[in-house]
């Protein structure tokens, strides 16, 4: 086994990489600059998280939500590779250690803002020659013509002109159309880039669009076909996301809420209560979503329209990120175009531009053609005119996804599930940190007898495995004496 998949199979648990990882990671260790557009959920943080660890100096990855920075440190931490971010949450005394203990060497990857790369301490710090790597994530944030544009990204390359000894540069996005790639090879100055375009199908994410008479009776009756699974509802707007949070919240729903009007404080603990698994639905508007890395969503509704493909994809695309069936449905109204549009007035982007999008989603959203077709085709890629997986194309019913279990099997998934939430709970720590939903599901086909054992379940590394594998492995135990498996 050569040193890329045993690294791989130590530190995630993996046996194999996924479609496009290996050729992407070979290229950033050969020293060459590297433009990735990998979908949501298609493993974009292993393709720089994996040559940091092969790499001789640091790695600096720039990103721009301090949430964002602090959960992929979290996760780094987990798996046994030290990882720290520089951000306006931290002491100064603490970004002090930090870059200390990077200059040491202790440290493989550092994570920071765009704005920090103009901070005093790190400059003098970025004048070292042992950065080896400079990953750019989320990098549709550099183009203008992009979804999130974000001025302190234009400046990235600047910093990355004013090093002694320029790194290879790698950027990375999850949806960015031919305009937005090549604004970010040009803000960035990448040369010769290696350039992986991932396919954008997701064949998991079942997409449905519903025109109800009433959205609020469409919600209650789709949440009732979901009991208990994990959800996003997005609202275009604050007003909508607190009036629609009461009403599930009062009809005894574990529901958070986040938009950008709330304090910083206030989104950390409604994030947090999503993430951690004490609520099983997020009412959230735009501005809830970016980089967020929980496996087990199972739905995502939007309540009215998206205002673009982008956006609309964007945030879709964060259900079923574990891969298992998953559902994009969509409630649209009439009205919502004129909701729409007045959002576009009131906004800063090209007013033209902005409204053929939202024209986009109104043919999208009026079930014409294969629904998955036409979002493909919105980022350039063909596809069947019939995908079998959409309401367009099979009608709105959501199918019964799972197989015919037996009842025995059901009940050991179920009582894994209780043994993660107690573990997750006494430990304060995200559910999908434990174990995902599905190697929860594997585990009950394979029925391992050892912690040993938990290694053949797919993404379980040793680290995992040997932390919170024994309780598991004792329910599955029992479970086995009760019906003598």
């Amino acid at each position: 086994m050569d040193e890329l998949k045993s690294t791989l199979l130590k530190y995630w648990g993996y046996p194999s990489f996924r479609p496009g990882q290996e050729a992407i990671i070979r290229a950033l260790l050969s020293g060459r600059d590297a433009l990735c557009v990998l979908p949501t959920g298609g493993g974009k943080s292993l393709c720089y998280e994996l040559p940091a660890l092969l790499l001789p100096g640091i790695t600096l990855v720039i990103s721009p939500l301090i949430s964002l920075m602090d959960d992929q440190v979290s996760r780094l931490d987990a798996r046994g590779i030290s990882a720290a971010a520089l951000h306006s949450g931290i002491t100064r005394a603490g970004r002090r250690e930090i870059l200390e203990k990077a200059a040491r060497g202790e440290i493989r990857l550092l994570y920071l803002s765009p704005e920090r790369l103009a901070a005093s301490d790190f400059a003098a710090f970025a004048r070292r020659p042992d950065i080896s790597l400079v990953c750019v994530d989320e990098a549709h944030c550099i183009s203008s013509w992009g979804y999130d544009f974000r001025p302190a990204y234009r400046k990235i390359g600047i910093f990355l002109s004013s090093l002694p000894d320029r790194p290879p540069v790698a950027a990375f996005t999850a949806s960015a159309d031919m305009r937005v790639r090549e604004d970010i090879v040009s803000s960035l100055g990448l040369r010769d880039p290696y350039t992986h375009i991932s396919s954008f199908d997701r064949p998991n994410l079942r997409f449905t669009v519903e025109r109800p008479e009433d959205r609020r009776t469409a919600l209650f009756r789709f949440l009732r076909k979901h009991p208990g699974e994990s959800g996003i509802i997005y609202c275009l707007t604050r007003k909508d996301t607190e009036r629609l949070f009461r009403m599930l919240s009062g009809a005894g729903y574990r529901v958070s809420f986040y938009h950008g009007g709330l304090s910083p404080e206030e989104r950390v603990k409604q994030g947090n209560a999503f993430l951690g698994g004490d609520a099983d639905l997020m009412v959230a508007t735009s501005a809830f979503g970016m980089g967020i890395d929980k496996s087990d969503v199972r739905f995502v509704v939007h309540y009215q329209l998206p205002s673009s493909p982008e956006d609309y994809y964007q945030e879709a695309g964060r259900a079923g990120r574990d891969g298992l069936p998953s559902e994009c449905r969509l409630f649209f109204s009439p009205k919502d175009v004129r909701i729409g549009r007045r959002l576009i007035d009131s906004s800063e982007k090209p007013r033209k531009e902005e409204r053929a999008k939202l024209h986009a989603m109104v043919r999208y959203a009026s079930g014409e053609t294969c629904l998955r077709a036409f979002l493909l085709a919105w980022f350039g890629e063909e596809a069947p005119a019939f995908c079998g997986n959409c309401s367009v194309c099979c009608g709105t019913d959501s199918p019964d996804w799972l197989p015919p279990k037996e009842m025995r099997e059901a009940e050991l998934l179920d009582t894994l599930h209780a043994v993660r939430r107690r573990i997750a709970k006494e430990k304060k720590i995200r559910q999908d940190r434990i174990f995902r939903d599905d190697e929860l599901r594997d585990m009950v086909l394979l029925l391992p007898k050892s912690k040993a054992d938990l290694l053949f379940v797919e993404g379980v590394s040793p680290f995992r495995a040997f932390a919170f594998g024994g309780e598991f492995l004792e329910e599955i135990r029992l479970w086995r004496s009760l019906y003598r498996q």
